[in-house]
């Protein structure tokens, strides 16, 4: 599994990464975490708001900083 923590660098993304990789790691979830704070990539995704995180290629949360619990949710369904 691929998720990508989409934002340009701000305390919110910092966060959510954070939160993502947490979850990850105490789910046992095989998956790799990574950011992409390149606007010109972030653009592709067709999103207004940040920060946005991405599952597998398809934009699962965006706008708020997601609870630990919504984030599994989002990641194991």
């Amino acid at each position: 599994m691929e998720i990508i923590i989409l934002g340009t660098g701000c305390a919110k993304c910092k966060t959510t990464f954070e939160t993502v990789q947490k979850v990850v790691d105490e789910s046992g979830i095989d998956a790799t975490v990574s950011k992409e704070e390149d606007i010109l990539e972030i653009v592709k995704y067709n999103i207004m708001s940040l920060p946005a995180v991405v599952v597998n290629g398809e934009v699962k949360i965006k706008g708020y900083v997601p609870s630990k619990e919504e984030i599994l949710k989002v990641i194991t369904t």
